[in-house]
């Protein structure tokens, strides 16, 4: 197996990406700007995060490229215009890598993720330096989904210390959390329902943090798992000669209690 660091390979993708750009390559390729590859790269970003779902690496091999592709395309823009090219981002990333691990390029200890995490905000902020308008928060990406970036965020705040001791704290919010929707839904207020239910679901999303769960990819996974059972239950409804809509939910669970049963080692 090779070692995956084929260097000379990655020289030849750049020179193969500066060929499509320049005189006499692709009029596609040289068409395409910063701007105009945002939806590019957003596209294969969810492409390859599907095929990490899977078991197959050729799949995720090619999308790694996919993605590889959208890096060289952007560096070879940025070159184009004097700026910095493929060799400056690796550089600047190395240097990066090194200058936040401490405790493996120097003589600072860390024996826990969490430390680790702390002394990488630590260096971050100094990197920043005493910026009084700079928050913990920076770097958040404002499009983020609403799931993943309330969980980016309390990892931001976490990295300070800004956080329970344990996940007692998250389990006893999250029950507050709840108690507080109950109690403007029994009000009738619709805009602090909406406010309620927000502080439960990014409640919901701490409380995941400390269990070791990505509260994006359980949700995905739990609407795939529903999609899943429910076109079961459309289909065994199909086989009864009926359609849901003239079907009550008493018939429905029924139904679903079936597709439920038949799945292997299901425990939900």
């Amino acid at each position: 197996m090779k070692s995956g660091t084929e260097l000379p390979e990655v020289a030849r993708l750049y020179a193969v990406m500066k060929r499509l750009r320049g005189p006499g390559g692709c009029p596609w390729d040289r068409e395409q700007t910063l701007q105009t590859l945002k939806p590019c790269l957003l596209e294969e970003t969810y492409e390859l995060l599907e095929t990490m779902e899977g078991a197959d690496p050729a799949p995720h091999l090619e999308e790694l490229g996919d993605v590889l592709l959208q890096v060289v395309f952007q560096c070879a823009i940025r070159e184009e215009e004097g700026l910095f090219g493929l060799n400056a981002v690796a550089a600047a990333l190395t240097e990066k890598l090194i200058r936040r691990h401490p405790h493996v390029f120097g003589d600072t200890a860390a024996d826990s993720s969490r430390a680790v995490l702390r002394n990488w905000e630590a260096i971050k902020s100094g990197e920043r330096g005493k910026d009084p308008g700079k928050s913990a928060l920076d770097g958040v990406p404002v499009t983020l989904p609403a799931l993943l970036k309330a969980q980016r965020t309390q990892e931001k705040a976490s990295r300070v210390g800004f956080d329970w001791e344990d996940a007692s704290g998250a389990t006893a919010k999250l029950a507050e959390e709840l108690d507080e929707v109950r109690e403007a839904a029994a009000g009738g207020d619709a805009q602090r329902v909406r406010e309620e239910i927000g502080d439960l679901l990014f409640s919901v999303v701490n409380y995941c943090r400390f269990l070791g769960v990505d509260a994006e990819s359980a949700l995905e996974s739990a609407s795939k798992k529903f999609a899943r059972r429910f076109r079961a239950v459309e289909t065994r409804a199909a086989q009864l000669g009926k359609r849901l809509t003239e079907m009550d939910l008493a018939a429905m669970d029924a139904l679903w209690d079936e597709v439920k049963a038949a799945e292997p080692h299901t425990k939900v």
